[in-house]
């Protein structure tokens, strides 16, 4: 039951960010919403990222530029949040983040001393919590240019990808996010799953 209400949830807060696509602070709404869910929000910006490349092909490379430039400056966000002020914060991200465990958290630390580049460019290119590496990489006090240029990297590698498919394909590939939007969530934990594994692979290396 409690599956059933989050994925209810989670698929009223798509719609909200969905509809921010026809109003006339679409952009804004689109650096606002990569910003926020670098450290706190729950639904990713591709969201919203996917509805504007379809209703402007020829600006799709823009969009994913500006999603890419709002989830670094929230990842920096993160960061200086891990840094300065987790002691005091520590509890409402446990308690009310999504992604947030104590468990993840300090498995994510363990990453940053195996190797800190490798965990922010994979956390930043799969469906792994970005938000979780961002304030950990502050809390761990990981090198902030090799931080940024991850995080560059990897935000934007997958940003441009999905920008550069819709730009692409079009129309088709929102129908088919509403129509198995249920699947997709399954197929998108699955995917979680394998990023951490990943991860943890080329954290070794």
């Amino acid at each position: 039951m409690d599956g059933i209400r989050r994925r209810n949830i989670i698929r009223r807060l798509y719609d909200w960010v969905l509809s921010w696509a026809n109003s006339k602070y679409s952009i804004a709404a689109l650096f606002a919403l990569a910003f926020t869910e670098s450290s706190c929000f729950p639904v990713p910006p591709d969201v919203l990222l996917i509805a504007l490349c379809v209703s402007k092909p020829a600006r799709a490379l823009l969009y994913s530029l500006i999603t890419t430039l709002g989830s670094v400056a929230g990842g920096v966000c993160g960061y200086f949040i891990g840094m300065k002020i987790w002691e005091y914060t520590s509890n409402f991200f446990f308690t009310y983040v999504p992604g947030f465990t104590s468990e993840g958290f300090n498995h994510v630390k363990d990453l940053y001393g195996d190797n800190a580049f490798w965990a922010v460019f994979i956390s930043g290119f799969t469906p792994i919590p970005y938000k979780v590496f961002t304030i950990a990489a502050g809390v761990c006090k990981i090198g902030f240019i090799v931080f940024i240029v991850a995080s560059v990297l990897g935000r934007g590698s997958r940003f441009f990808l999905v920008g550069g498919l819709i730009k692409i394909f079009g129309e088709p590939v929102k129908k088919f996010i509403n129509k198995y939007f249920n699947l997709l969530t399954i197929l998108f934990a699955v995917l979680l799953v394998a990023g951490f594994l990943i991860l943890k692979l080329a954290v070794k290396k």
